[in-house]
């Protein structure tokens, strides 16, 4: 396994992070637990969850991932040490979970403690804003048309990353937080906080996690290298594309207990005519070089200069060996330039 220093802090982490939003729904705690083992017997050390979690996001399943993993550190607590947990807290819009209100300093500390109850620790490593209170081109939503911009009040975002951050540096001052990051944010989202962080002595952000995959690569190259110069570790999430680029979604199949089938809305606007004629070149080109279709997108999503480690998730062991075995690759310099031409070909499918 090869580590990475987590952006500024003194903290090492795997390149794979396992992810763990399917514990809950997918998969259970025995799953979760014969996961979490075989992550830590290949040398993984980094976990990430979120207060939202498991997925689809429901009411009934709130929490449930982090009391899952909570129930796992409770059996091993000797491990706890060796580990690097993150978690995060949610934004505006789901009912269930503080009224669907922004996240605000009150929310932090309230949200942090039960965090920390449900996870069976005393501290977490990373606390994350899982979005920002303003609407962010994430999820479906970075098309010209689907958000405006100009008519959200900077200063009243402003106050309010103020205020997040006070409550952030309140939660590390007591040791129940080490550092604190990013998710579905952008590049004005990374550098307000680290102007505010800089003119009030306030701890500044540690990593940024958003999608990014063969079929999302709209972070390269300006959120990447907005992190890099900035010493903040990028983090990408659903390298997969929420399994489409396994392939095993090509030509509208739908294999039993796969995510698609549920019902969420990632798998809808991930399903384009575009996405679809990506995939398959991209299929192609693992054939060809004797690797899966999945280890060919983790490869390359690992070899791109400024990533710090891949959150994989799986809800089978077959799949997590498959992915995890995807770090060990080094993708020739003529697989590359064949996924370069389809890159170039398919530059953002959807």
């Amino acid at each position: 396994m090869k580590y990475s220093h987590l952006g500024h802090s003194n903290l090492e982490v795997s390149r794979v992070c396992l992810g763990s939003m399917t514990w809950g729904v997918q998969n259970n705690q025995h799953d979760a637990d014969e996961q979490i083992n075989y992550a830590l017997a290949q040398g993984v050390n980094f976990i990430d969850t979120a207060e939202m979690y498991a997925v689809p996001p429901s009411p009934e399943t709130y929490g449930k991932t982090e009391e899952i993993i909570g129930d796992w550190l409770r059996r091993h607590p000797e491990k706890r040490q060796d580990m690097v947990i993150a978690t995060k807290i949610a934004g505006s819009g789901l009912a269930w979970i503080r009224g669907g209100a922004p996240i605000t300093a009150e929310a932090i500390v309230a949200a942090v403690d039960a965090s920390l109850k449900r996870l069976h620790t005393d501290y977490i490593d990373v606390y994350q804003l899982h979005w920002p209170n303003r609407t962010s081109p994430h999820f479906s939503k970075h098309w010209p048309g689907m958000i405006t911009f100009s008519d959200v009040s900077t200063e009243q975002h402003k106050t309010e990353m103020l205020e997040i951050l006070g409550a952030l540096k309140q939660c590390m001052d007591a040791g129940k937080i080490r550092h604190w990051g990013l998710s579905n944010d952008t590049p004005w989202g990374i550098n307000t906080y680290l102007q505010l962080a800089h003119q009030h002595q306030l701890p500044r952000p540690v990593s940024i996690q958003n999608e990014f995959n063969l079929l999302h690569a709209k972070d390269w190259p300006y959120i990447i290298e907005n992190c890099v110069h900035e010493d903040i570790a990028y983090l990408p999430w659903s390298p997969l594309a929420g399994g489409a680029l396994s392939g095993k979604y090509l030509g509208g199949a739908r294999p039993e207990g796969s995510r698609w089938t549920l019902i969420q809305r990632n798998g809808l606007f991930r399903d384009t005519q575009f996405a679809q004629e990506a995939t398959a070149a991209y299929v192609e080109i693992a054939k060809e070089h004797n690797i899966t279709a999945s280890q060919l997108a983790l490869a390359w999503c690992d070899q791109v200069d400024g990533v710090t480690s891949t959150i994989i998730g799986a809800t089978t062991m077959t799949q997590l060996k498959e992915n995890i075995k995807a770090c060990d690759l080094t993708l020739p310099p003529e697989a590359l330039a064949e996924i370069d031409t389809v890159l170039k070909a398919y530059p953002l499918p959807y």
